[in-house]
């Protein structure tokens, strides 16, 4: 019997081995993600999974391994999440992982063997694909939203910010999984690599170029303030610290004051004489004050998460309840099977209530601002339909305490960075308990990060925008294509599988040099 571990290390036919070393290539791209944000990684992170599924030596081999693959990558894109829910991240990660079983079949069919140059070209566009599928259906909210995608990644790289305002993060990661594939077929089909090289600059130059049919234009520009409370475990000294910063902020000419998430722990109507508090704060300051809400409204059934507008005479009545909760922090999908799961971790006790539309405001000055509460600025499809209905400012309101020592804090204060170039409209990312942050129109940062050791306020002077962007006007017609691509591989390939004969189909007859049917000799 052979031992699984050569005289070069291990085996990867011992099924063990290439089990790790699966799971370990797909831990490998989420070191391009904060908090290292390695983010050139990206490019050839993929390449040994890549590499590893291409090799196997079965369709069911090769399903497994794009499993065990995606595994390890949820799991150390997540990894933060283990004080919270404990075991049940790893049956998470399992079930998760199991989109990407498909995914190793589509590479293993089309980087098996010594691919042509035209297979070459075909994977290209492929495998791609197939990943961003994968993206695209673990992003729907029940699952676990749109966190660590891979185009993520790319949140401080101008050229990238620039190619999300054209077709948003889904571009970004179809770039970014098409390197990888080239990458890998450089080292498998050296021939091929002047067509790699090619298809990859002559993609990058045409989705660059549409950047340019649609400049932004400044047009004004807004004062605002974050007030970031830090860490503070009971709930009235959180409001005052909170008052108390805001106060301080009193004749520096602020137009927008923001609070993070859960920064007050009453409902309003409630609780008058929070109300009052808030709006003798916004009188002193000379600026509406955006709250947000975590507590059991008056007036319905149930706990909301509300994004609320407070200015010197009280509430305006402009509100916002968030519409997409955290599965498992804010309510547990399908309670009755998964309800143990408060007892392994910090599930939710009691799901929180789902708003049901978007909301802009309007704030004195006339500026619209689109409220995001929390993981909703994951979401592009969220922030780019505020946009559409007229929002100048988008300000998401977060709190990341569970996480504070983690990756989580600048993982999430990275996403404004795409929201701001996708839709080209300037993000306001307003923690409790860090990290804060401002992004531009284009993406990039405004002022400094507030980290998640301070307690204090910031001033933020932020240029206005007009124009839209391909992606405001698009959407999301890079996973449509992707779409397209992938149904036209999978006709052609169900054709050629028609055509191909089968085993035990006669070969048909020879031709003689007349034209013909060769005969037995006479």
């Amino acid at each position: 019997m052979r031992s699984p571990v050569g005289r070069h290390g291990p085996r990867l036919d011992s099924a063990w081995w290439r089990g790790a070393a699966a799971l370990l290539a797909g831990a490998l791209p989420a070191l391009a993600f904060p908090a290292p944000s390695l983010w050139w990684l990206a490019y050839v992170a993929l390449v040994p999974l890549l590499l590893l599924v291409r090799s196997a030596g079965s369709v069911r081999r090769a399903a497994l391994d794009g499993w065990l693959g995606g595994t390890g990558f949820m799991l150390a894109v997540h990894h933060w999440l283990l004080p919270s829910l404990n075991v049940f991240i790893v049956v998470l990660a399992g079930l998760l992982g199991l989109l990407w079983a498909p995914w190793g079949v589509l590479v293993r069919s089309v980087l098996g063997g010594r691919p042509s140059v035209a297979r070459a070209l075909t994977a290209l566009a492929v495998v791609p694909s197939g990943w961003l599928m994968v993206e695209l259906v673990r992003s729907w909210q029940g699952l676990g939203g749109p966190w660590g995608l891979l185009g993520a990644s790319q949140w401080e790289v101008a050229p990238a910010l620039r190619l999300m305002s054209v077709g948003g993060v889904w571009l970004v990661s179809l770039l970014v999984v098409a390197v990888n594939t080239a990458v890998a077929l450089c080292v498998v089909h050296p021939p091929a690599r002047i067509s790699m090289v090619s298809a990859l600059v002559v993609g990058a130059l045409t989705t660059s170029a549409v950047w340019v049919w649609a400049p932004l234009k400044q047009d004004g520009r807004l004062r605002i303030a974050v007030v970031q409370p830090g860490v503070i475990e009971n709930g009235d000294a959180r409001f005052a610290r909170s008052e108390a910063l805001t106060r301080d902020l009193a004749g520096q000419r602020v137009d927008l004051v923001v609070w993070g998430e859960s920064s007050v722990g009453e409902d309003l109507a409630a609780r008058p004489d929070l109300a009052a508090r808030i709006a003798k704060v916004s009188q002193d300051v000379g600026a509406d004050i955006l709250v947000n809400v975590d507590a059991r409204r008056s007036d319905k059934p149930g706990i909301f998460k509300s994004s609320v507008l407070v200015g010197p005479h009280g509430p305006t009545g402009q509100r916002y309840d968030k519409m997409r909760l955290v599965p498992f922090g804010e309510y547990i999908p399908a309670r009755s099977l998964l309800g143990w799961a408060t007892s392994v971790g910090k599930a939710a006790d009691e799901d929180r209530r789902r708003g049901t539309t978007p909301v802009v405001m309007t704030l004195p000055s006339g500026v619209r601002v689109g409220p995001l509460v929390c993981f909703e600025s994951a979401f592009p499809d969220m922030s780019r339909h505020l946009v559409r209905d007229g929002a100048r400012l988008i300000v998401a309101q977060s709190s990341t305490s569970s996480f504070q020592d983690t990756w989580a804090p600048a993982q999430h204060a990275s996403l404004g960075a795409l929201r701001a170039a996708e839709t080209g409209r300037p993000v306001v990312h307003a923690t409790l308990t860090g990290i804060s942050a401002v992004y531009g129109a284009d993406g990039h940062r405004i002022g400094r990060w507030i980290g998640t050791s301070a307690s204090t306020s910031a001033v933020y002077d932020v240029p206005l925008t007009t124009g839209t962007t391909p992606f405001v006007r698009f959407g999301d017609w890079a996973v449509y294509s992707a779409l397209v691509v992938l149904a036209v591989f999978c006709a052609a390939e169900g054709v050629r599988a028609l055509r191909r004969p089968g085993p035990g189909t006669p070969a048909p007859p020879a031709r003689t040099a007349h034209g013909s049917p060769a005969r037995p000799g006479r």
